[in-house]
């Protein structure tokens, strides 16, 4: 009886979901294309990216792609054998992550926490407020696994996600279905540009930001600032956060 209620009520959250979705992109659809618009009408539509400048983005990220794949492939050789000795396992973590228009894809990660971590998240207090968890002393990470979030070396996996286009090198951060499940109206648009390997919530923000509408905020003021010299900005910076390991987790 309570696997049949929590199977309908899953599913009951899944039709809600998509039928909120399809509403926002029909809206989205029909103001993103107005003959005419006032200055004050243009603040509050949806940035459409023109095209030729679409096409050099995704140019830009499948080069940065195969250079980061080629980066990951040496990591790989160095820290298999260590984070399998560490903890016993899978090398690689995987993940469902919702992207561009609310497609799921699976996102590539080098493992960082024991083995089956979700299954005992419960038991690790959330310090974050809202949709996402965050816990800086979480439990489950590995001690090699701490190294690699310190330095980022685990997200280099992802390149493999641009490469597939499920992601660009710069965007917006993937959210988890679960979070999605409980949006409201305004978060929907982080979903209307692909998520980013870095980002500005990831150069502005990560560990020490703790607030998901604060996170929401940041992804939405790179949808305003998009251009490909921004991109590049948060690049740059992304390089020195890393360095400096400032907001590790």
């Amino acid at each position: 009886m309570i696997y049949n209620k929590l199977s309908y009520n899953r599913l009951d959250n899944r039709s809600r979901l998509e039928g909120l979705w399809n509403k926002l992109s029909v809206y989205t659809l029909f103001w993103a294309k107005p003959r005419s618009k006032t200055k004050s009408q243009s603040k509050n539509l949806l940035p459409v990216l023109p095209s030729v400048e679409s096409k050099a983005k995704r140019a830009i990220d499948i080069l940065g792609a195969l250079v980061g794949l080629s980066l990951t492939a040496i990591i790989y050789m160095l820290i298999a054998p260590v984070i399998y000795f560490d903890d016993p396992g899978p090398i690689f973590y995987r993940q469902t992550r919702i992207g561009l228009h609310g497609q799921s894809f699976r996102i590539w990660k080098f493992r960082s926490m024991v083995q089956d971590a979700e299954k005992y998240q419960h038991l690790v207090p959330n310090e974050a407020q809202g949709h996402i968890f965050k816990n800086e002393n979480d439990p489950r990470v590995t001690r090699i696994g701490a190294i690699l979030r310190q330095t980022s070396l685990d997200e280099f996996p992802q390149f493999l996600n641009v490469l597939k286009g499920e992601m660009s090198l710069v965007g917006t951060r993937p959210p988890t279905p679960d979070e999605v499940s409980r949006y409201l109206p305004h978060h929907f648009q982080r979903l209307h540009v692909k998520p980013g390997l870095t980002g500005e919530w990831q150069v502005n923000g990560r560990s020490t930001v703790k607030d998901f509408e604060e996170i929401v905020k940041m992804d939405l003021l790179y949808q305003k600032k998009w251009s490909l010299g921004y991109d590049f900005k948060l690049i740059f910076k992304t390089v020195l956060v890393v360095l400096t390991k400032k907001g590790a987790c």
